[in-house]
């Protein structure tokens, strides 16, 4: 799957700016917090043709990222490295350069290639400044873009006054039981990407009737079927799995496809949130 143009579009003239081309599909490393778990499993993704990963530093695990980059020997211009600023470092200008350069340090990176607001600062009045860090630590060259994580139309909206340039990302929980449409075009409409968590909605789903009949129907896992609706939604897919199997399995959901399954897709939104919701905050 050909990988999509990112970019930070500027308020003033909508003009994009650091443009940078970013794999549609990657490995999330969340809730992988044993010992050497989080490095293992980044080594096999990327040993199976993995090339996004997307950690944070809210998960403890930056520094396995790490190891697991140098010890692959593959070309850092290979990779995309996704990570965010921790929901309770988001107060201020100051902070954010602070917690940047901190996961700069866990990653062994000189550069990252998307740093993310991992959700809207708590304290509203923080917001515009928190930003302002990132288009700073964009200035700086320590990542080549950056955007913002569980935003909701509102938020984005509200971005328009004090951001220099719009998110180029807006990662947020996306699967077939909570397809966001409304909140998708939103995403677009600011000239940012929708980049998808969760598209398994944390597994509560997979076993349900709906999808397992329209993974019968194409010869695949409902997993797969899940994670190529996202994929075909336009949304950069990012699954979690520390398992082998599962992860080669996540990436030749790649292949399959859903011509003729619209219909049934459609009939699955339920607004089912398996996680946290920021979007839904003041």
């Amino acid at each position: 799957m050909a990988p999509v143009k990112i970019a930070n579009t500027s308020t003033s003239t909508g003009d994009r700016h650091h443009e940078a081309e970013m794999p549609m599909f990657g490995l999330g490393v969340y809730l992988m917090g044993d010992p050497g778990e989080c490095k293992s499993s980044v080594l096999y993704a990327l040993e199976q043709g993995y090339r996004l990963i997307d950690t944070a530093m809210a998960y403890g695990n930056e520094h396995e990222v790490g190891e697991a980059i140098r010890e692959s020997g593959l070309p850092r211009e290979d990779l995309f490295i996704v990570t965010k600023l921790r929901t309770p470092h988001a107060t201020g200008y100051e902070n954010t350069i602070q917690r940047c350069q901190e996961s700069l340090e866990n990653l062994g990176l000189d550069q990252m290639d998307l740093y993310l607001v991992h959700s809207p600062p708590k304290d509203p009045d923080a917001r515009a400044s928190v930003w302002q860090g990132m288009e700073a630590c964009l200035s700086n060259g320590w990542t080549r873009s950056i955007g913002v994580s569980n935003y909701g139309a509102h938020h984005l909206d509200a971005m328009l006054s004090y951001a220099d340039v719009m998110p180029s990302v807006n990662q947020i929980e996306v699967n077939p039981w909570l397809q966001r449409p409304a909140l998708r075009a939103a995403t677009e409409g600011v000239g940012a990407t929708v980049m998808a968590y969760s598209p398994l909605a944390r597994g509560h789903k997979i076993s349900e009737r709906g999808i397992t009949e329209i993974a019968d129907s194409l010869g695949c896992t409902p997993a797969q079927a899940a994670i190529k609706w996202c994929l075909d939604a336009g949304a950069v897919t990012i699954p979690k799995s520390s398992n082998p199997a599962r992860i080669s399995e996540n990436l030749a959901a790649l292949e399959v496809d859903l011509s003729g399954t619209e219909e049934a897709f459609a009939a699955l939104e339920e607004s089912y949130v398996s996680g946290w919701d920021p979007t839904s905050e003041p």
